[in-house]
């Protein structure tokens, strides 16, 4: 993994930690199957994306995969700020 979604995961952890009250035990560990996020869990997270990220997750976005892990939501937050440079840029 890259600097830029170390640097994601980093503040991921924090924001479960701090905002939401979630202890997630590693990157890897589903978030999901583990129950740690819920359905109302997952809004809040998606609300507390945009406004730490400045991303939009927009309708086709809410593929459950993409917030399974810390992992892969930090993926996820650096595709989603990658489309915003480029089209900002483009």
């Amino acid at each position: 993994m890259t600097a830029r979604p170390m640097s994601i995961q980093s503040t991921l952890s924090a924001l479960f930690a701090e905002d939401l009250g979630v202890e997630v035990p590693s990157a890897d560990t589903d978030l999901l199957a583990t129950a740690r996020l819920d359905s109302l869990g997952v809004v809040e997270l998606i609300m507390q994306l945009e406004r730490r990220f400045g991303i939009i997750v927009e309708l086709e976005d809410l593929e459950l995969d993409n917030f399974r892990t810390i992992d892969s939501i930090a993926a996820f937050v650096a595709a989603r700020q990658d489309a915003r440079q480029h089209r900002a840029t483009g």
